[in-house]
């Protein structure tokens, strides 16, 4: 089973915001330059994976929304493989209602933006929010997205904020995107600390030198059964990112550098990520077979080729 837990599908890069959206056009080259995030090229993307999440985004600072219901709609051009997240920004009027709206429509989880959004992680509407998920079952999916305008607020990046939030609801299943690039040392240390702190590798899985560090680090500190996998897609996509995670070990190959054992990189791959925070699998559309033991995929053969050539150490 494959779950890519980091998705978005919009009509224009302007529903990110105008400054957003400035900055995306002012990169040059890969992912930038030829990023199509449509439905059509979703679902072409998403076919080596069984489910995907696709996630919404709101900013009051941006003046940005990817709404509930844009979210939905495109759950439902397959609604036995996708599942939604809404994205709330605290700051903006009536974020538990929006909640709720959410839920009714049948989406599954909550994202939210404290940098790109401009709040303090623990603002008190923030820890109202997360209480109210805590007290729902539902997961939240933490965006350091600090680089998606020139107006969003480093400072509410920084990992470390997130340890009050941890402490203060011990059942609420907390995922920070990208380990929270670029502090990919303070995530791995919450997620030592907090069993109920995960981290993605989306914004990681095009910087193979970050992806690397992050893999490592997260071996060596025992919490790799933290580790959910995600594309990050329009900027990423599933088979990209798996063949990079299996090729992680390409870096330390004949050097004293460290490598992550091939079995740990599959376990991320093929974690039951939808079980792991507790949302159900969804059932629009037939359902997908369930895994056997089967032989090495194509992306798991230019692995053991590579540990051929130079076997991990």
């Amino acid at each position: 089973m494959i779950v890519d837990l980091h998705t978005r599908i919009w009509d224009s890069v302007e529903a990110l915001g105008a400054s957003a959206a400035q900055t995306y056009r002012r990169r040059r080259g890969e992912p930038w330059e030829h990023t199509h995030a449509s439905e059509q090229a979703h679902a072409q993307a998403m076919a080596p994976v069984e489910y995907a999440a696709i996630l919404g985004f709101e900013s009051g600072l941006l003046e940005a929304s990817i709404d509930a219901e844009r979210v939905h709609q495109a759950v439902q051009t397959h609604p036995g493989k996708y599942v939604g997240f809404v994205g709330i920004d605290p700051t903006l009027d009536k974020p538990i209602a929006k909640l709720e709206a959410a839920l009714d429509l049948g989406l599954v989880g909550v994202t939210v933006s404290p940098a790109a959004a401009g709040f303090h992680p623990a603002d008190t509407r923030a820890m109202d929010l997360y209480e109210a998920c805590e007290s729902r079952g539902v997961p939240i999916i933490i965006e350091s997205n600090a680089m998606i305008s020139q107006d969003s607020k480093l400072e509410f990046a920084i990992p470390y904020l997130l340890d009050e939030v941890a402490r203060s609801f011990p059942k609420l299943k907390l995922v920070l995107s990208s380990f929270g690039l670029p502090w990919i040392d303070q995530c791995v240390t919450l997620m030592a600390k907090h069993p109920n702190i995960y981290a993605d590798v989306s914004g990681l899985v095009i910087q193979s030198w970050q992806l690397y560090n992050a893999m490592v680090q997260a071996f060596q500190a025992g919490v790799m059964n933290q580790v959910l996998f995600g594309s990050g897609f329009p900027f990423g996509n599933p088979e990209q990112a798996i063949v990079t995670l299996y090729s992680v070990n390409v870096t330390s190959q004949g050097t004293p550098l460290p490598s992550v054992p091939r079995e740990q990189l599959r376990t991320v791959v093929e974690r039951d990520t939808l079980a792991e925070l507790g949302i159900a699998k969804p059932t629009g559309d037939a359902k997908p077979a369930e895994p056997t033991e089967e032989p090495p995929s194509e992306f798991e053969k230019i692995a053991i080729a590579q540990d051929q050539q130079d076997p991990p150490k």
